[in-house]
């Protein structure tokens, strides 16, 4: 399971001393503690594990952005070693290409053909993509499908 690849990584990184990521995979084990916590579980499942990060992930690419924007780069290296870090754990995200795909099945089998019907379509493709891809993302390629479709433009 994800969670013990976590702790092994973290036992790994206190044998070889290496500060950042003792410090940065304690931070993320008190996380996943955290969420274990509040469902009242002892070990939470690799999709649990995935959503914390995806979260942490989310979170240092907004910090990322705050950075850029006020000039103090001093910072900017130690949120690229955080990303790749939680890069080794989650799975690789889905292209636009693949996605555009999925939708495209999920619409042709629900033969769906408006926005009305764009929470049904939606569901059944973050069923399939799971993590694997920002619900954003997901919903701003659906709306666009869809509306090409209201229009007749496919």
């Amino acid at each position: 399971m994800l969670e013990e690849k976590i702790y092994a990584d973290y036992l790994s990184a206190l044998k070889n001393r290496d500060k950042h990521q003792i410090e940065f995979l304690s931070f993320i084990r008190s996380e996943l503690k955290n969420m274990a916590i509040q469902l009242r579980k002892d070990k939470l499942t690799d999709e649990e594990v995935i959503s914390v990060l995806h979260k942490q992930k989310k979170r240092l690419e907004e910090v990322k952005e705050t950075i850029s924007l006020s000039g103090k780069e001093e910072f900017m290296d130690k949120i690229e070693k955080e990303l790749e870090l939680i890069y080794r754990y989650i799975p690789k995200p889905l292209s636009e290409e693949e996605l555009l795909e999925i939708i495209d099945k999920k619409i042709s089998e629900l033969q769906v053909l408006s926005l009305k019907d764009m929470g049904r379509v939606m569901k059944e493709v973050l069923a399939e993509v799971g993590v694997r891809a920002d619900s954003k993302k997901v919903a701003d390629l659906v709306k666009n499908k869809l509306s090409m479709l209201e229009r007749g433009g496919i």
